[in-house]
């Protein structure tokens, strides 16, 4: 079953009752409060707005963003305030605002007071490229450098999790390398093809691994084909894993910039959902990450 839309995300965010409190790190941003703003309308969410008050009340009037509804928490450190906001139970997801990765990370990994689990922290996008309605789940785009294979299995897991919640019981992983030949001078194929030995021993369950696989052959068909390397139980991949961040940036923001496509990002692997894009992002890619980790709450 292919992964769930953000249309049907939507529609399932619009559904929920009651709404869930939100820590949003950083408030003090036009396209954090919109979408703050739109969530809360169409009862999502019951936004705590964390940062410095007087600069969040002047962005709200300056985009025109009603704050009814709202709770803001005046913080000077915005991180450690709306991690704190989980930990007491007063918020079940955590949204990155206008504060810098490492400023949130800290706060997050924190041994005493932060949202640490045994799991690795790692980003996963969801895709939807719009003209074909094909969604792909990629990870991690935005937290693991350069990953060792025991990071690459539990960010596989994390994913696949994901996948679970998107309505994908079984989804198709592509461990992605630059070659599908398995050579020690590329480690990364050493990796994906021990993750599909795992996978095929009944290690890795919820999921069907392939590995290593060239991006157009993780893609489409014809070019798995067209290289005598297709699997019909595989078919094409559900979920991209990286072999690192160079490759996920590289790859995840060519799609974004040059293609029609909707997307929108979480952090898993935390106590909490954290909805986690750039800062450059626009109120309709916050929406659709609100909309998705919501899902992760289901």
């Amino acid at each position: 079953m292919p992964l769930l839309s953000f249309d049907s995300l939507f529609q399932t965010a619009d559904s929920r009752r009651p709404m869930t409190p939100v820590a949003a790190a950083g408030g003090a941003d036009a396209t954090v409060l919109q979408a703050l703003r739109i969530a809360c309308d169409r009862g999502w969410v019951v936004p705590r707005v964390v940062g410095a008050e007087a600069e969040v009340r002047q962005v709200a009037r300056d985009c025109g963003v009603g704050l009814g509804g709202f709770t803001l928490v005046d913080a000077a450190e915005a991180a450690d305030a709306a991690v704190a906001l989980v930990r007491s139970g007063e918020a079940r997801v955590l949204m990155k605002g206008q504060i810098p990765t490492p400023a949130l990370l800290k706060a997050m990994l924190d041994p005493a007071i932060g949202l640490r689990t045994n799991r690795v922290i790692c980003q996963a996008v969801l895709l939807e490229l719009v003209p074909t309605e094909r969604r792909l789940l990629l990870a991690d785009t935005g937290i693991c450098i350069q990953p060792t294979l025991a990071q690459k299995g539990d960010i596989l897991q994390s994913a696949v999790a994901l996948a679970h919640a998107l309505g994908d019981r079984c989804p198709r992983v592509a461990g992605l390398a630059a070659t599908e030949t398995i050579t020690p001078a590329m480690p990364e194929t050493l990796d994906a093809a021990e993750l599909e030995r795992r996978q095929r021993a009944g290690e890795l369950s919820g999921c069907v691994v392939r590995g290593p696989l060239t991006f157009d052959m993780a893609f489409d068909v014809d070019a798995a084909v067209k290289k005598r390397r297709h699997d019909p139980e595989f078919g094409i991949a559900d979920v991209l894993l990286f072999p690192n961040l160079l490759a996920a940036n590289l790859t995840v923001k060519a799609i974004m910039y040059t293609s029609a496509c909707r997307f929108g990002g979480v952090l898993c692997g935390a106590a909490c959902p954290v909805v986690f894009m750039s800062r450059a992002d626009t109120t309709a890619t916050r929406l659709n990450s609100l909309a998705l980790a919501l899902a992760c709450l289901a």
